[in-house]
C-alpha cells in the first residue's frame, strides 16, 4: 500500500496549454457532492474537472514523488445558507485521495492550504489545489487517478462537504528498481487536525527491533513534536504523536540520532488547522432569602362623627390604613381579624362594642402573587370580624392596602360626651 502522506504547498506542474487545448492530464468525471447535515442542502451531482500532476515521472524504489491534485471545476456549493451567508476568505481547507494501481496499489492523501476567496451564498466552491508524497514500493508503471475529496468550511461552524468520485486516470509514472530501497515509511491515521490534537502514526519497514522515532517537521527542521518506540518482529511501531508545534507540516520516521534518507521515512504531511477562539463558563448562583410576615397602620386613633342627643343615628368613620407585607415565600395565606370592645363614656355609660359595623376593602400591589379578599360588610363587636385574607397557594406573598370604612350606631338618649373603645386587628 502507498503511504498515507500530504503536504500543503504547491508544486511545478507541466507547461501550461495553449489557449483551447486542454492541459496534458485533466480529466472530467461525474460526481456526488454531499452537503452537511446542518447546511439543509440537497446532494449536488455534476462533473468535477481535475488534474494530477506529479514532480518525477520516473522515480526509483524507495524515492518519496510529490503528487499534486488540483480540482479545477466541482459541483459543491457553499453550505453557508441564509441571508448573508458568504463565505469569507481563507476558510476553506481541501483534503482528498489520490487512487494508484498498477506496480503500486493504494491511496495517497493529500491536503491543501486554507486559502480561498470569498464565496457568496449558494455559489459553487472555488477551485483547490492539494498536495501529498508516497513513497515508491515497487518498479514498474504506476497509474494515478482522482479519488474523493472534501471540503471543510470553518467560518461560524465547522462544516464538511464530502465528494464522491473516482475517476479516470490522470498521470502516470514508470518506476525502476533500485538495489537495497530503503522501504521505511510513515502512514498516518488523519492529515490534519487541531493543535494539541493526537496523531495515531504507523511506521513500517524498519528492522525488527529497532529504536525508532518519528517526529513533526517543517520542511528540513525538525519540529518539537517527538515520541519513541520499538519495531515489532514485523518491523512495525505504531505510536500516538501529540501534535502540538503549530509550524509541523509533515511527520517522518527513523532511526539513529537524526533522519536521513538511509533510514528515515518520507514526510507524511500533516495540516495544523487553526483552533477556535477559547471560551469558558462560570457558573452563577443567587440565593432568595425568605422574609416575613407582618403589617404595618397608618395612625393611632379613629375619630367617629357626632351624634345629636335625643335623635342617636351613625357616627360615620375609617379606620388607618394598614399595609400587610407577605415576604416569607412559602404556601401558607394569612387572615388579618379585627375585635372592639365596649364603648365607655361620661360616668361609666356604655354602648355595646356589637354596635360598631364596618365595610372592609383590600388592594393587591402590582406584582403580588397573592389576591387579597376583603371580609364581609357588618358587625364587629367583641367577638371580632375578618377584615381581609388570602388563600393557600403553592407559593403566596406581596404588599396589600386594607382599609374599611366604619359606623357606630349610638342609641336615642345616650347621654353626651365622648365614648372610647380599643380596635384590636390580628395578623395570623
Amino acid at each position: 500500500m502507498a503511504a498515507l502522506v500530504a503536504t500543503i504547498g504547491g508544486v511545478l506542474g507541466a507547461p501550461a496549454a495553449a489557449e483551447g487545448e486542454t492541459p496534458p492530464g485533466q480529466v472530467e468525471f461525474p460526481t456526488q457532492c454531499l452537503a452537511p447535515q446542518e447546511a439543509g442542502l440537497p446532494p449536488a451531482d455534476g462533473p468535477t474537472t481535475a488534474r494530477i500532476t506529479v514532480d518525477d515521472p520516473a522515480p526509483r524504489v524507495g524515492d518519496t514523488v510529490t503528487v499534486t491534485y488540483q480540482v479545477i471545476r466541482t459541483p459543491a456549493r457553499n453550505p453557508v445558507g441564509g441571508a448573508g451567508g458568504e463565505l469569507p476568505a481563507d476558510v476553506l481547507t481541501p483534503t482528498g485521495r489520490i487512487l494508484l494501481a498498477g506496480a503500486q496499489s493504494g491511496e495517497v492523501t493529500v491536503v491543501g492550504a486554507q486559502r480561498n476567496d470569498p464565496v457568496p451564498a449558494g455559489a459553487p466552491l472555488p477551485a483547490v489545489t492539494m498536495t501529498g508524497t508516497f513513497t515508491v514500493t515497487a518498479p514498474g508503471g504506476i497509474t494515478l487517478a482522482p479519488g474523493p475529496y472534501t471540503l471543510h468550511t470553518g467560518h461560524l461552524v465547522d462544516l464538511d462537504t464530502t465528494c464522491t468520485a473516482a475517476g479516470p486516470v490522470s498521470a502516470r509514472i514508470t518506476a525502476t528498481e533500485l538495489p537495497a530501497a530503503n522501504l521505511r515509511s510513515v502512514f498516518l491515521a488523519t492529515a490534519h487536525g487541531r493543535p494539541g490534537a493526537e496523531v495515531r502514526v504507523t511506521a513500517a519497514g524498519f528492522p525488527p527491533g529497532a529504536a525508532v522515532t518519528v517526529a513533526g517537521r517543517a520542511g528540513a527542521a525538525e519540529t518539537a513534536d517527538r515520541v519513541s518506540a520499538t519495531a515489532d518482529d514485523l518491523g512495525t511501531a505504531v505510536v500516538q504523536l501529540p501534535v502540538t508545534d503549530r509550524t509541523t507540516t509533515a511527520v517522518v520516521a527513523y532511526e539513529g540520532a537524526a533522519w536521513s534518507a538511509r533510514q528515515g521515512s518520507g514526510p507524511a504531511a500533516y495540516a495544523v488547522v487553526a483552533a477556535p477562539p477559547a471560551s469558558a463558563t462560570q457558573k452563577v448562583t443567587a440565593t432568595v432569602e425568605p422574609g416575613a410576615l407582618g403589617m404595618t397602620q397608618a395612625g393611632r386613633d379613629i375619630t367617629l362623627g357626632t351624634v345629636p342627643y335625643g335623635d342617636g343615628g351613625a357616627a360615620p368613620g375609617r379606620i388607618g390604613t394598614v399595609t400587610v407585607t407577605d415576604a416569607r415565600g412559602g404556601p401558607a395565606g394569612w387572615s388579618l381579624t379585627g375585635k372592639v370592645t365596649d364603648f365607655t363614656g361620661p360616668g361609666g355609660i356604655r354602648i355595646p362594642g356589637a354596635s360598631l359595623s364596618w365595610t372592609p376593602s383590600c388592594t393587591a400591589a402590582p406584582g403580588s402573587r397573592s389576591p387579597c379578599t376583603p371580609g364581609s360588610a357588618g358587625v364587629v363587636g367583641p367577638e371580632g370580624a375578618l377584615l381581609a385574607s388570602t388563600p393557600d397557594a403553592p407559593l403566596v406573598g406581596g404588599t396589600f392596602t386594607i382599609d374599611a370604612t366604619v359606623t357606630l350606631h349610638v342609641p336615642p338618649y345616650t347621654p353626651p360626651g365622648a365614648y372610647t373603645a380599643v380596635l384590636t386587628l390580628t395578623l395570623s
